[in-house]
């Protein structure tokens, strides 16, 4: 069975669960889901990722997005709902909000499970990732497990 230590920032959707559920063909696969609830320190990167892609309604509205601890409650109902997915997937699937410092807590736990992978799951970040502080970029320098980056669908 592999494991892998799944960090994601919204909940599920049927495509991401077909896409993290079928990386290895047949072979069984047990996940470890870190959920990253909406700072409010991030507000202004994910406009201009909005205005980027050209998102530009996105970009306005971002100020009635629900952060810090509003957005905890959200985070924590998109993880049992991503967790029941992947399970009604036939994956093994447990998981936690990451509240403080990801990448330790990363680090921790893919060491603590023996993980034999991460797998970021997240919406495309064009700031972060050309100055390369994006999660996966800098996980790559710190788990000791290969890191794959992959853009979450949108229902």
């Amino acid at each position: 069975m592999i494991t892998t230590v799944l960090m994601i920032e919204k909940p599920l959707v049927s495509a991401d669960v077909e896409l993290v559920t079928t990386l290895h063909g047949e072979e069984s696969v047990s996940f470890i889901v870190l959920m990253q609830p909406r700072g409010d320190q991030d507000r202004l990167l994910r406009a201009l990722d909005d205005v980027a892609l050209g998102e530009l309604d996105d970009a306005v509205r971002e100020a009635e997005e629900p952060e810090g601890e509003e957005a905890l409650s959200l985070a924590e109902r998109a993880l049992e709902a991503s967790l029941k997915r992947l399970r009604e997937a036939g994956s093994e699937a447990v998981g936690q909000i990451i509240e403080e410092h990801p990448l330790d807590l990363l680090t921790s736990i893919a060491e603590q499970t023996h993980a034999d992978e991460v797998i970021v799951l997240t919406a495309p970040h064009l700031v972060e990732e050309f100055f390369h502080r994006d999660w996966a970029s800098r996980a790559r320098h710190k788990v000791g497990v290969p890191v794959l980056k992959l853009f979450a669908h949108t229902d």
